[in-house]
């Protein structure tokens, strides 16, 4: 787990507390907010399931400890003061206790920022090629190849359509975006500037 050493935690601060925000590494849904103080920090870099100190009780509590919907730490962010951390996590359930995704009463489910951090490791593939990466030997390639396996997913996915499969319907609506995305890298074209373009339709 990526985490900052507990020695450049500001812990004082707070009187010995820090918040700490949960994300969900997947969907990046802010999931809920807790605090820590240097023992459930301790204990969550040690268990790598989210501990927090509990305020109301007094004591130090893992999420999860009697649902069983524990929150998975992937990594652990500082911000710039040094007081407020924020946990990037997999959640085993819902996180909050009345049984809803997140604690502000939200459904945890995927959003477009997968598409966002899928255009950043492409990018990177092409700016820095990975022995063996298919797609780093897609944009060696060359754009003529890209544009073709584009071409050839979205008439897959139309054959797709046809029928009744959904799971197979998803699959190559998976490999459409996965292509799209790597022909907008390709051209050098953001998905910001698609999404800007076509909101600028919507009026």
């Amino acid at each position: 787990m990526i985490a900052p050493d507990p020695k450049l935690i500001d812990f004082e601060k707070g009187q010995g507390l820090v918040p700490a925000i949960v994300q969900d590494a997947h969907t990046g849904r802010v999931l809920m907010l807790g605090y820590m103080n240097a023992e459930a920090y301790q204990h969550t870099l040690q268990t790598e399931k989210a501990t927090f100190y509990s305020r109301g009780k007094q004591r130090l509590w893992t999420k999860g400890e009697s649902s069983g919907h524990y929150l998975v730490v992937k990594s652990i962010s500082l911000d710039c003061d040094a007081d407020t951390l924020l946990l990037k996590a997999k959640p085993k359930g819902p996180t909050c206790h009345t049984g809803a995704g997140t604690c502000w009463q939200e459904a945890n489910t995927p959003n477009a920022l997968f598409l966002h951090r899928l255009e950043r490791k492409l990018t990177d593939r092409k700016l820095n090629p990975k022995p063996g990466s298919h797609t780093s030997q897609m944009f060696a390639r060359g754009i003529n190849k890209i544009a073709q396996k584009l071409g050839e997913e979205a008439v897959e996915l139309v054959i797709e359509a046809k029928d009744s499969n959904r799971e197979l319907f998803l699959n190559e609506a998976a490999d459409l975006l996965y292509r799209f995305t790597t022909l907008l890298v390709a051209k050098g074209v953001q998905l910001e500037e698609v999404i800007t373009t076509l909101a600028e339709r919507d009026r």
